[in-house]
């Protein structure tokens, strides 16, 4: 009677599953995934190496050297000649303004020049170039900001006047007082000192 061929025992429990998972472990993490983590860690690292290195650095003086001192920014706006162009020179048609002695400060106005009517129906052209006498920086930046407005006055009263109301020390005496009087309605409520006559001529 021939033998029956022995049944392999079955496996304990649980050892099948072992040797899946010991295949399974052996197996290596596909090349893509490696290549995609180590890009990563290039493109971090450069980011945070380009943030350092680009990152400005503080100046050594501070926001101490930009910044200037009000005593030093008024001194310079005392010190100045008016509105500017570029270069530093006086711009056409603006006021020149300079510190007087005793704090005062002289105020020139542009060269102002009128057309006047003679006696004998011929015209005449007076030039003038007037400096006023202020008291103080804030009344020339009152008259600057209403320089066409004064203009516009000089210009209106000199018109009228003719060539013989100008002669001798008597019309320049008469020119002041009523320019003076002119230039306060503007300067208003500061007060013009004086207004000087640095140039007058009568072609």
């Amino acid at each position: 009677m021939a033998k029956k061929p022995a049944q392999e025992a079955p496996a304990p429990e649980g050892e099948e599953g072992v040797v899946e998972g010991e295949a399974s472990a052996k197996k290596k993490p596909p090349m893509m995934i490696i290549i995609a983590a180590a890009a990563a860690v290039v493109l971090v690292g450069g980011g945070v190496t380009t943030f350092l290195l680009l990152k400005p650095k503080p100046d050594a003086h501070g926001e101490a050297g930009h910044a200037k001192p009000k005593k030093e920014k008024k001194k310079e706006e005392k010190g100045g000649h008016g509105a500017k162009a570029e270069g530093g020179a006086p711009a056409a048609g603006a006021p020149v303004i300079k510190e007087g002695p005793d704090g005062v400060v002289f105020y020139t106005l542009p060269d102002i020049v009128v057309n006047m009517q003679a006696a004998d129906g011929r015209s005449t052209f007076l030039k003038l170039k007037l400096t006023f006498e202020l008291p103080d920086e804030e009344t020339a930046e009152h008259l600057t900001s209403n320089l066409p407005r004064l203009q516009d006055m000089f210009q209106t009263f000199l018109r009228e006047m003719r060539p013989e109301d100008l002669n001798g020390s008597q019309g320049s005496y008469q020119l002041r007082a009523e320019l003076l009087r002119r230039v306060n309605l503007v300067a208003a409520p500061s007060k013009v000192n004086a207004v000087l006559i640095e140039e007058m001529l009568i072609n």
